[in-house]
């Protein structure tokens, strides 16, 4: 959470929620009044006392769409409400910052969601008849770390080509290609490594027996895939510096599937290197994960000959939510809606 004024960042703050916390909900939607507690909180003791001209919120998992700036509206929320387009925490970001720009009555918004599609043609082709892959990611951050690192190198992220890995209690990793990502690692829906929480790519028959033997309901396979997967399902953690800890302990079961991990995050980053025709400028290791020096030296010890390797830690999706509603602001960009009809006709 932040507040900005003008092009000041005024207040930050972080808040992690363990597992226990969160088992106590049936789901993300419920967990709304306890999230919206801690932004209260967090507003009440910032020390900001004046009024706001816009909230943003994180984009969730909506239909596929341009990148941009998005007003939430009544479709917007209907969609992530629902969950019609899957269940992950970013769906609260727009519902929450629609409530607080009711409250302080102004118009809220979303910037560059994960649901940001730029996939070329051949990447969508799943290899079933009916079924396509879909880009879906940490977007915001993709971005944000990628421009960031090639500016400070003096490249322009509309002419370079690099590889973005965000390395959260989900993982996505991206192919940019001079400005677009034409290839996305969907860790939401089942590819890729495995993460924290999240299953990755599992074999798929042993995965089918599993749902018809225990006659799993949709809600309870997607609960399984981006939730009770990864770390949590084999050490029943998500903390990954609680684990390293364990490590350094002597824990070899922690060790062994943490070492897992990471070696399924090098074998997707290969994968985005041949996308890219062994072009690329930088691979970029962000999100949560990233600040584990232990972590990031050993992927970064394994796909070095590809191309440099740059770490940027945390997110910068503040800064980036911030960018964006202020070039609408101030004019230089136009907010778009999501219900439109040009939006679904040309995604």
């Amino acid at each position: 959470m932040a507040i900005y004024a003008d092009d000041a960042l005024l207040a930050e703050e972080t808040i992690d929620h363990s597992v226990d916390e969160l088992a106590k909900f049936s789901g993300i939607i419920p967990q709304k009044e306890f999230r919206k507690k801690a932004i209260e909180s967090f507003i009440l003791t910032s020390g900001y006392h004046g009024k706001f001209d816009a909230i943003v919120g994180r984009g969730g998992l909506l239909k596929p769409i341009p990148g941009g700036t998005f007003e939430v509206d009544e479709a917007m929320l209907r969609d992530l409400t629902e969950e019609r387009y899957n269940t992950h925490a970013s769906n609260l970001g727009a519902i929450l910052a629609n409530e607080f720009a009711e409250d302080y009555q102004v118009q809220a918004y979303i910037v560059d969601p994960v649901v940001v599609d730029e996939l070329q043609p051949v990447a969508r082709i799943s290899g079933l008849k009916g079924i396509e892959r879909r880009s879906v990611g940490h977007v915001l951050n993709q971005k944000a770390t990628a421009r960031f690192v090639l500016n400070q190198n003096q490249k322009d992220y509309q002419n370079s080509n690099v590889i973005v890995a965000h390395l959260g209690g989900g993982i996505s990793i991206g192919a940019h290609r001079q400005g677009k990502i034409i290839d996305m690692v969907n860790g939401l829906d089942g590819e890729g490594p495995y993460t924290p929480e999240r299953t990755g790519g599992l074999p798929l028959v042993d995965f089918a027996e599993k749902i018809v033997t225990e006659q799993l309901t949709m809600p309870q396979i997607k609960k399984i895939l981006a939730g009770q997967g990864g770390l949590n399902s084999y050490l029943h953690e998500i903390d990954l510096r609680k684990i390293e800890t364990e490590m350094l302990s002597g824990d070899q079961e922690a060790a062994y599937y943490w070492e897992g991990m990471c070696y399924q995050i090098q074998k997707a980053i290969g994968e985005m290197a041949a996308v890219l025709e062994g072009r690329i400028d930088f691979i970029i290791l962000t999100g949560g994960m990233a600040h584990s020096e232990r972590l990031t030296k050993r992927i970064a010890s394994h796909v070095s000959w590809i191309a440099p390797v740059e770490i940027v830690p945390g997110a910068m999706e503040m800064q980036a939510l911030f960018e964006g509603v202020k070039r609408v602001l101030t004019g230089e960009e136009a907010a778009q809606r999501y219900e439109t009809e040009e939006v679904s006709k040309v995604w």
